[in-house]
C-alpha cells in the first residue's frame, strides 16, 4: 500500500491537507527554507504550504486537528521549486553559460498576508538576526534577482519593498497587462506571455461550436473589469451574447463557501457554456458552489491559471469533467520529469518538504526533533508514484515560467560579465559581489528561447504565443488528465487561427454529442429571425419569409427577394426560373378565341355572300345596300382583329392591335350611324323637307364614315407619336410565370379611343331610337337601336373587368369583348334579314309589301 488509510480519508477533502499533526508541526516549526550554494544566488518565494487558524474555518470540508492550526500543502507550487532547482542545476553544468560562476538558490515559503510575506523578505535579504537591508544590499550582496508568484498579490507585496532598492524581481504568475501599463513597479518583470489574444481565442472557440449564449464568471478586480470589457467587445463583434455576468469578489486565502448572487437565476439559465476568468485560489468559493450543485451538464471554459486537480469532493461525478482550458503553448523540457522522479529526501536531505511528503504518502517514520524520516520507507519511492490528480509529473505553466525566469537571469549575468561592467575580481567558489540594480539593462534586452520563439522580458516588446486548448478528463473520478485537443495561434491566417479535434473531447453531457448553448433555436431555411425589442440579438423568433422571398441559410436576419425572372418555391428556400408565357395559339384560351374569331369572320363572309346573291331583292335594297356591304366587310375584319392579340407579342403586333381595333370599330359604328340617319331621313321627308330630301338623294349620310374614320386616325397618330404601345413583361400577375403582354403605352389614349367609340355608339343608338316605331316592313331601326344597346352594354361591362384582371386574362377579356360586340352587330342587324331571305323568301317580294300596305289602309 502506497498510502495510509489516514491520508486517503483526508485527501478526499478540499483542499489537500497534511493529515498528521506531526507533519504539520514540522513545516511550521522549521519555517521552511532551503539553500543551494553559489557565487550568485537567486531567491524564490513560493507558497509551498499555507497555515490557517481553525477558529476561522467554517467550511465543512476542513479537517480539524487537535491543535490550533491546520496546514494546506500546495503540491503544484512545489513543482515550481523543483523547476527552479532543475534550471540552476542545468546552468551550473553548462560550460558555455556563466563559466567560472556558479548559481545558487534560496527558496522560502510565503505565508498568507502582507505582514508575514514582508517579514520573510526582510529575513532573507538580511545577513543577521538584526534586519539591515540597506547594509546587506550595498556591500555584501550576491543576490541577483527574486522570483515571486504565482499570485499577483504576492508579487505586489514583495515588489513594494524591492522596488525601493531597484532589486530585480521576476514574477512567474499570469501576465497582468494593467500592472505593466501602469508601470507601478519599475524593477518587476513578468515572465508569462501576454494574454492579448486570449479573449479572441475564447470567442473563436465559441464560434467553432456555435455557442452564442454564454455565461461569465469573472473576478471582481481591475484585471477582471478589463477582461470583461475586452471579452464583451469581441463577443459583440462576432454575435456571441451574454446570458449573465457574475463578478466574483476576491477571496484569496479564504476557504469560506460563499454563494454567488442570483444563484437560482444562473443555475436555471439556458446557457450551457460558462466562461470563468480568474485564478483558482481567488475563486475557491465559486468552485465549491459548482461542486455542491453538481452542474455536470455545463461546459466550463477556464484559463490556464486554474489548478483543476486541486479540488475534490465526496461525489463520484466531477462537475468540471469535460472543461476546456486555455493554456499557453510550451514545449517539453528534456530531463525535467527524470529530475522530479529522482528528487527524494536522500538527494535533498535539507528539504523538509520532501520529508513531509514521504511521511504522508509512503508511511515513513518521522523524527520530531529535526523533521527527518529515518526508516520504514517504501524502497525507491519517488514523486512519480503519486497519482496524476495529486502530483502531476507534466510541467505546469508556472513551472515553465520559473524555468525561463532562471535562464533569463543567467543570460543577463552572462552578458554583464562579458561586458565587464563594474565587477569585482573573484575566484571560483567565492561570492560575486555586485549591485543588483546593475542587472536591469541586461534583463530588459535578454533573449531566451521559449518554444523556438525569441521572447524578451520587456513587457512592451513581448510577443504573443500560441495557446493549447486542453480538455479536463476526470471520469472516472481521480483520473485528472489535461488532454490537448486543439490550438489557437493569433499569428495564423484568419480562418486557420483555431484548430481543434472535436472527436477527442469528452463532454460532461456525453461522449460524442456537442452541447448546445443558444438562447433561441436556429431558424431553418425558409425562415428569418424576428428580434424582440429590448432583448439581446441572440434571442429571437422565427417567421416565414414573405411571398417571393427566400432564405437558403440558417439564422438569416433578412430574407432575400428573388429577381424578377425568378420566384420562390413553396418552401421559400430556392428561387426558381419563371416560365415565360403569353396568350398563345396552343393555350385553351387561345384556341377557343382563335376558333371563334375565324368562325364568326367566315359567318360574316357568308352573310355578305347572301346579300350579294340577293342584292336585287327588296329586303337587301331597303336599307342602303352600300352601307350594308361596308358594315359586313368591316365586321368581317373586326372578327379577324383578335388574331393580332393571340401569339407572341411583338412591337408591330402591339401597335397594330389597338390602332386596327380602333379604326375598324370606328368604321363599323360610323356605318351604323349612317344607316340610322338614313332611316330617319327616309321616313321624315315631307313637302317642306326639301333639305332632308336632298340629303337623302345625295347620300350625304355616307360621308359620316370617312369623317369619323379620319378623326380616329388623328387620335391614333397622336397616340403613336406621344406614347405608342410596346412589348412588356408582367412578372407578378401569375405565380411562377412571366407574361409577355402589350403595354398600351398611354392609358389616356387607350381610354380616349374607347370613349370615342362609345360616343359613336350612343349617337347611333339615339338616331335609331328616334325611328324605332316608324311603320315599314323592312324598317331596321329597331334592330339598329337594340344592337347599339347590346354593344354599349358589352363595353361598359368590359371596363371594370379589364381593370380587375391581369396578365393573359386581360388580353382574353379584350378579345372576348371585341368578338361579343361584333357578334351583336352581326346577329341583331343581319340575322333577321338572312332569316327572311333564306327561310321566308315569300316575304322578300313586292307583292307581299303591297298586300301588307293595303291591309293596313283598310284597317279602321
Amino acid at each position: 500500500m502506497l498510502f495510509s488509510w489516514t491520508f486517503i480519508s483526508c485527501f478526499l477533502q478540499i483542499p489537500i491537507l497534511v493529515c498528521s499533526y506531526t507533519s504539520s508541526e514540522c513545516l511550521v516549526r522549521m519555517n521552511y527554507r532551503i539553500h543551494g550554494e553559489g557565487n550568485v544566488v537567486i531567491i524564490g518565494y513560493f507558497p509551498a504550504y499555507a497555515i490557517y487558524p481553525l477558529n476561522k474555518t467554517t467550511d465543512w470540508r476542513m479537517l480539524k486537528f487537535n491543535r490550533d492550526f491546520m496546514v494546506e500543502i500546495k503540491l503544484k507550487n512545489y513543482q515550481c521549486i523543483l523547476a527552479m532547482m532543475f534550471a540552476i542545476e542545468e546552468i551550473n553544468n553548462n560550460p558555455y553559460l556563466l563559466p567560472n560562476t556558479s548559481l545558487g538558490f534560496e527558496v522560502n515559503n510565503i505565508s498568507q498576508g502582507q505582514r508575514y510575506t514582508l517579514a520573510n523578505v526582510f529575513r532573507s535579504l538580511s545577513t543577521s538576526a538584526c534586519v539591515d537591508l540597506n547594509y546587506r544590499n550595498a556591500h555584501e550582496s550576491n543576490f541577483a534577482a527574486v522570483l515571486t508568484g504565482p499570485s499577483w498579490a504576492i508579487s505586489e507585496y514583495i515588489g513594494t519593498l524591492l522596488d525601493l532598492y531597484k532589486f530585480p524581481q521576476l514574477t512567474f504568475g499570469p501576465f497582468d497587462s494593467l500592472q505593466s501599463e501602469q508601470r507601478r513597479f519599475s524593477s518587476l518583470y513578468q515572465v508569462a506571455p501576454k494574454d492579448t489574444f486570449l479573449t479572441l481565442g475564447i470567442v473563436s472557440l465559441m464560434l467553432h461550436f456555435h455557442w452564442i449564449w454564454v455565461g461569465l464568471f469573472i473576478i471582481d478586480d481591475d484585471k477582471g473589469a478589463q477582461t470583461l470589457s475586452d471579452l464583451r467587445s469581441e463577443m459583440d463583434k462576432n454575435g456571441v451574447c451574454t446570458a449573465f455576468v457574475e463578478m466574483i469578489v476576491v477571496t484569496r486565502g479564504s476557504f469560506f463557501t460563499k454563494s454567488w448572487k442570483n444563484q437560482v437565476q444562473i443555475l436555471e439559465s439556458s446557457s450551457n457554456v460558462i466562461i470563468i476568468h480568474g485564478d483558482s485560489d481567488s475563486l475557491l468559493s465559486l468552485i465549491v458552489n459548482i461542486k455542491q450543485k453538481l452542474l455536470t451538464w455545463k461546459v466550463w471554459v477556464l484559463i490556464s491559471q486554474w489548478d483543476v486537480s486541486k479540488f475534490d469532493d465526496y461525489f463520484m461525478v466531477d462537475s468540471l469533467h469535460g472543461a476546456l482550458i486555455f493554456s499557453h503553448h510550451r514545449e517539453d523540457i528534456p530531463n525535467f520529469t527524470d529530475f522530479m522522479q529522482k528528487s527524494n529526501p536522500s538527494k535533498y536531505p535539507e528539504d523538509t518538504y520532501l520529508h513531509v511528503l514521504w511521511h504522508i504518502f509512503f508511511n515513513c517514520s518521522f523524527v520530531n526533533t529535526d523533521c527527518k524520516i529515518v526508516h520504514n520507507c517504501l524502497p525507491n519511492a519517488s514523486l512519480g508514484f503519486l497519482p496524476g490528480n495529486i502530483f502531476d509529473m507534466a510541467m505546469s505553466e508556472e513551472s515553465y515560467n520559473v524555468y525561463n525566469a532562471v535562464y533569463a537571469v543567467a543570460h543577463s549575468l552572462h552578458e554583464m560579465i562579458l561586458n565587464q561592467v563594474q565587477f569585482q575580481t573573484h575566484e571560483k567558489g567565492k561570492k560575486m559581489v555586485f549591485f543588483p540594480w546593475q542587472l536591469h539593462p541586461y534583463l530588459r534586452k535578454t533573449l531566451f528561447n521559449q518554444d523556438e520563439v525569441n521572447e524578451v522580458l520587456d513587457w512592451k516588446r513581448k510577443s504573443h504565443v500560441e495557446y493549447d486548448i486542453l480538455n479536463f478528463w476526470n471520469f472516472p473520478k481521480g483520473l485528472g488528465l489535461n488532454v490537448k485537443v486543439g490550438t489557437f495561434s493569433p499569428s495564423a491566417p484568419k480562418n486557420q487561427k483555431l484548430s481543434i479535434s472535436s472527436n477527442m473531447i469528452q463532454w460532461a453531457t456525453g461522449p460524442a454529442e456537442i452541447p448546445q448553448s443558444v438562447c433561441s433555436e436556429s431558424c431553418h431555411p425558409g425562415f428569418r429571425k424576428m428580434h424582440k425589442e429590448g432583448i439581446v440579438a441572440c434571442c429571437f423568433d422565427c417567421t416565414p419569409c414573405p411571398e417571393n422571398e427566400i432564405s437558403n441559410e440558417t439564422d438569416m436576419d433578412q430574407c432575400v427577394k428573388c429577381p424578377e425572372s425568378h420566384y420562390g418555391d413553396t418552401d421559400k428556400i430556392h428561387c426558381l426560373q419563371k416560365t415565360v408565357t403569353f396568350l398563345a395559339y396552343g393555350d385553351p384560351w387561345g384556341k377557343t378565341l382563335c376558333f371563334l374569331s375565324l368562325g364568326f369572320s367566315s359567318l360574316t363572309a357568308a352573310v355578305l355572300g347572301v346579300f350579294l346573291k340577293n342584292r336585287d331583292t327588296p329586303i337587301v335594297k331597303a336599307n342602303n345596300l352600300p352601307l350594308s356591304y361596308t358594315l359586313l366587310i368591316t365586321l368581317m375584319l373586326c372578327f379577324l382583329c383578335p388574331l393580332l392579340f393571340i401569339g407572341h407579342p411583338s412591337t408591330a403586333s402591339c401597335i397594330l392591335q389597338q390602332n386596327i381595333f380602333g379604326l375598324l370599330f370606328t368604321m363599323a359604328l360610323s356605318t351604323v350611324l349612317a344607316k340610322s340617319i338614313t332611316v330617319v331621313l327616309a321616313f321624315k321627308i315631307t313637302a317642306a323637307g326639301r333639305i332632308r330630301r336632298w340629303l337623302l338623294i345625295s347620300r350625304a349620310p355616307n360621308f359620316i364614315i370617312p369623317l369619323c374614320t379620319l378623326l380616329q386616325v388623328f387620335l391614333s397618330a397622336i397616340w403613336l407619336t406621344t406614347s405608342p404601345p410596346f412589348v412588356d413583361k408582367d412578372a407578378h400577375s401569375e405565380h411562377g410565370h412571366i407574361i409577355i403582354i402589350c403595354n398600351k403605352g398611354s392609358a389616356i389614349a387607350f381610354h380616349c379611343t374607347l370613349g370615342y367609340l362609345g360616343a359613336l355608339a350612343l349617337a347611333s343608338y339615339f338616331m335609331a331610337f328616334l325611328s324605332r316605331n316608324l311603320p315599314d316592313t323592312f324598317n331596321e331601326a329597331k334592330f339598329l337601336a337594340f344592337s347599339m344597346l347590346v354593344f354599349c352594354s358589352v363595353w361598359v361591362t368590359f371596363l371594370p373587368v379589364y381593370h380587375s384582371t391581369k396578365g393573359k386574362v386581360t388580353v382574353a377579356m379584350e378579345v372576348f369583348s371585341i368578338l361579343a360586340s361584333s357578334t351583336s352587330l352581326l346577329g341583331i342587324i343581319f340575322v333577321p334579314k338572312c332569316y327572311l331571305i333564306l327561310l321566308r323568301p315569300e316575304r322578300n317580294s313586292l307583292n307581299y309589301i303591297r298586300e301588307k300596305s293595303y291591309a293596313r289602309r283598310k284597317k279602321p
